[in-house]
């Protein structure tokens, strides 16, 4: 009698769980950021506010004269989107990066979510990567939306108009229309190293609010910094340099070296900040749902890498640079005062109907003093005294007017004209066809902060 077979079947090993692909967990993290309002009000005020700020300042009779452009926004609808763009380096863009970026990791935190993402997702590499890309999209989207509507409102308040660059000469509407856009694209660098650090104090602060504000006070750092009278290498080794370095496009030739400097320092910062983020988001323990340690960890993978790498940065800016002052001195604010003078003089001119000179033919100088001569002829302050001097042809006496000058530590300068009242004394400008603001009464320059080589 033979012995009967068992013929019960062997249950197979289940196939080991595979990771979620990025793509699909990026696809989810968008979904999240958009579910809570905060972030869809968030895209709806940048679709609107800058438009409608545009449309209130056309419908004023003064104008935001502090900000640059400003003085042209009833002259020019491109200057509408340059003075939204100052307005969102300074404060809009920060507070962005924080909401979002400063928060995408921190959330999870707060509701103790951790543990069902990673059942989810199976892997802490691809949630990180996936989280990273949704925060950057959104941010960039509302860049995009808030260039828009600036440029929107302006076209539609003001129109396609001419618009005057830096050093005073014109801008037609489809040069100044590329340069304007130009400049918007400058800040996503800066923006992205605010999200960067944003990303990292998420992670390392976790559900402390202190993780949320920390691209806000980032960025006020910065901004104080660059109000202070520092070296140009320590001031453009800052990322938030490039927010500010676009002013050196509506100049010709332009001031492209501090710009692409900036730019640059702006993206190794979004690198390394993000890296540090990484690394460190590895090596969180989510089986537990508090943050321990949190203190260290910002010092140890947060503040000294990042102090090393501005330091760093300082010393290669410097080097490649060659100098070490504040970048302002008299020579260069008297060159660029002349030229503007020079280009702005022919503005006048036009408007009174006046037979046209070219700059050339003007000869236009400029001699400039800090603190009626007993202080040294550099760096900022608000103390600068100039005469500029001319010469129409057919016309034997050789004109001159006086300015005030207040320039500031990033390069920017206010010349407010001191006389006479015929030529830059006054704000009004009598003309054939009525009162005109007058060109050389009060204008906006930049002075380059690198040696011209």
């Amino acid at each position: 009698m033979t012995a009967t077979l068992d013929q019960t079947p062997v249950a197979a090993e289940p196939a080991p769980a595979r990771p979620v692909a990025v793509s699909r967990a990026y696809r989810f993290e968008l979904v999240k950021l958009f579910s809570p309002w905060r972030v869809r009000l968030l895209v709806l005020a940048c679709l609107l506010g800058p438009g409608v700020a545009v449309f209130g300042i056309k419908q004023q009779s003064t104008l935001p004269s502090d900000t640059l452009f400003g003085r042209w926004a009833h002259a020019s609808g491109w200057a509408g989107p340059l003075v939204t763009l100052g307005f969102a380096g300074t404060w809009a863009l920060p507070l962005l990066t924080s909401l979002v970026a400063g928060d995408v990791f921190a959330a999870e935190d707060r509701l103790g979510t951790w543990r069902h993402l990673l059942v989810a997702v199976r892997s802490p590499r691809r949630i990180f990567a996936a989280k990273a890309l949704a925060s950057v999209t959104v941010i960039l989207l509302l860049v995009v939306a808030l260039a828009a509507s600036g440029v929107a409102g302006g076209l539609l308040a003001v129109g396609n108009k001419t618009l005057i660059g830096l050093d005073g000469h014109p801008l037609s509407g489809g040069d100044a229309a590329g340069k304007v856009l130009l400049a918007w694209a400058c800040v996503v660098a800066p923006t992205l190293a605010l999200a960067a650090i944003g990303l990292l104090g998420s992670v390392a602060l976790g559900r402390s609010p202190m993780g949320l504000l920390l691209p806000v006070v980032a960025a006020l750092a910065m901004q104080l910094a660059q109000m202070l009278p520092l070296p140009v290498p320590v001031r453009l080794a800052l990322p938030g340099y490039a927010f500010i370095a676009w002013n050196g496009l509506f100049t010709d030739p332009q001031q492209l070296s501090p710009l692409l400097i900036g730019i640059a320092v702006s993206l190794v910062w979004a690198v390394v900040a993000t890296v540090l983020a990484y690394l460190l988001f590895l090596r969180r323990d989510f089986t537990n749902l508090t943050v321990d340690n949190a203190g260290r960890r910002v010092l140890t993978l947060g503040v000294a890498p990042l102090a090393a790498l501005f330091a760093v940065t300082v010393g290669v800016v410097a080097a490649a640079s060659g100098t070490t002052g504040s970048g302002i001195t008299q020579e260069k604010l008297q060159s660029s005062l002349a030229v503007e003078f020079a280009h702005l003089y022919r503005l006048q001119e036009q408007e009174l109907h006046r037979p046209p000179v070219t700059e050339a033919q003007l000869h236009t100088t400029a001699a400039c003093n800090k603190g009626d001569g007993l202080a040294a002829p550099d760096g900022p302050g608000n103390d600068w005294r100039c005469t500029v001097t001319w010469h129409v042809p057919g016309v034997a006496i050789t004109g001159s007017a006086v300015y005030q000058l207040d320039v500031t530590a990033n390069g920017r300068y206010i010349a407010d004209g001191d006389g006479p009242k015929e030529v830059n004394g006054y704000f009004l400008l009598h003309t054939p066809d009525g009162d005109a603001p007058n060109p050389l009464w009060q204008f906006d320059g930049n002075v380059d902060l690198l040696p011209s080589h």
